[in-house]
């Protein structure tokens, strides 16, 4: 157990909260580049704020609060300027840096008013890669955008899937740390859903014989072994990373996965699940596609299927916040319990201004990719779960 306010300081993400500083200091998922296609003006929440996300008519990327300060009339309502958003009310226009560059009609009736120059909105840094927006929210100077392998390497073709969830991002988190929880929450709770859908089962309850965490240089490298596996298998020589503080890289070489778990505010959780396959010789690039997956049925229940879902599960059932303070960890838990411990000594760090645990400021630890250690194979017993996603939404969220 722990207490109240240990609990807050590891679940809470507003501005003036402990863990809502150090989350700022990483650059975080905020959209997609191929939503804003659709849509180049979409009202966000990210951390607790209200923000506008849009590209400019020479496709430039911006993210800046939700209202104009003229008559506080939302952005998202605004539409695109070549240089930047232009207000829908009185065509207040901003630029990427949320400096006023324009007031029509005060412009017209007195050019010579410096007027716009003392006025601005807040604004935050947003970069593309792989067809992802990426935000910095954090102190300036931003570190470099992770080009973590998965997002840079050539030769795979890539979905984006996207599901909000109502529940901490911390849970979802916890989860990554939680190797044991394979042998019930997927493979006895899977089976039974399928089972009770008249399904055959799609896994094997494989006990586990140990499990050990290792830190690194950019977070935890999980592994485990399995009863029927030797200690040279990849799930124990290798395993795989959680990226700190939020991103689960899971899969193997040939469908390297990542997952960004990115705080809407305290009580919501958007996960950007970036799964790639690689291609095969000769074949055509698949366009990258976004799929906005739905969560509940039309009972409001998750049907547990599939990985995913079962994941999901379990990070929801907890509740909006887990309630820590009514916990019993034990033995299968130390992963969790490493992850806790690495987080408040994180937040201690930024709390004192200094750069935080897996930040990048060389460009040349940057280029051309940042390549994780990965198994060739994910997980042999529960490999019938890995579908491709390319063919069926089953891939684990391991």
């Amino acid at each position: 157990m722990i207490s109240q306010e240990q609990n807050d300081r590891l679940t809470l993400v507003g501005p003036d909260k402990p863990m809502g500083k150090l989350l700022r200091r990483y650059w975080q998922p905020v959209g997609t580049a191929a939503d804003l296609d659709k849509n180049p003006v979409q009202k966000v929440r990210l951390l607790g704020e209200d923000l506008t996300l849009y590209r400019s008519n020479k496709g430039e990327y911006g993210l800046v609060a939700e209202r104009c300060p003229h008559r506080m009339v939302s952005l998202e309502y605004g539409f695109p300027d070549d240089r930047g958003i232009r207000c829908p009310y009185h065509g207040w226009l901003f630029d990427k840096g949320g400096r006023c560059v324009e007031m029509p009609y005060d412009d017209r009736i007195n050019p010579q008013s410096t007027y716009k120059e003392r006025v601005s909105i807040k604004a935050y840094p947003v970069q593309e890669l792989s067809g992802l927006l990426f935000t910095y929210m954090g102190p300036l100077p931003a570190p470099e955008l992770p080009r973590w392998d998965a997002l840079v390497q050539p030769g795979f073709d890539v979905v984006i899937q996207i599901h909000k969830l109502p529940c901490n991002w911390l849970q979802c988190m916890d989860n990554a740390a939680d190797p044991m929880h394979f042998e019930y929450l997927h493979a006895e709770l899977g089976n039974y859903t399928l089972a009770r859908q008249g399904k055959p089962p799609k896994m094997v309850r494989t006990p586990h014989l140990k499990i050990d965490f290792d830190r690194f240089e950019f977070g935890i490298m999980k592994r485990r072994l399995l009863e029927g596996e030797s200690e040279d298998c990849d799930d124990w020589r290798v395993g795989h990373p959680l990226l700190f503080p939020n991103i689960l890289a899971v899969g193997g070489k040939d469908a390297p996965t990542l997952q960004y778990r990115v705080p809407i505010d305290d009580t919501n959780t958007i996960q950007f699940a970036f799964r790639t396959k690689r291609r095969k010789p000769g074949a055509a690039p698949i366009p990258t596609t976004v799929d906005h997956a739905e969560l509940f049925d039309k009972n409001g229940r998750i049907v547990a299927d599939d990985v995913p879902a079962q994941d999901m599960v379990a990070w929801v059932m907890q509740g909006p916040i887990s309630d820590r303070t009514q916990e019993h960890l034990s033995a299968s838990d130390q992963g969790v319990i490493m992850f806790h411990k690495m987080l408040l000594e994180e937040v201690a760090k930024a709390e004192r201004g200094e750069d935080t645990l897996g930040t990048v400021r060389d460009p040349a630890r940057n280029q051309p990719m940042i390549s994780l250690h990965r198994e060739g194979a994910a997980l042999r017993p529960f490999e019938n779960q890995y579908v491709s996603v390319f063919d069926q939404k089953t891939v684990g969220a391991l």
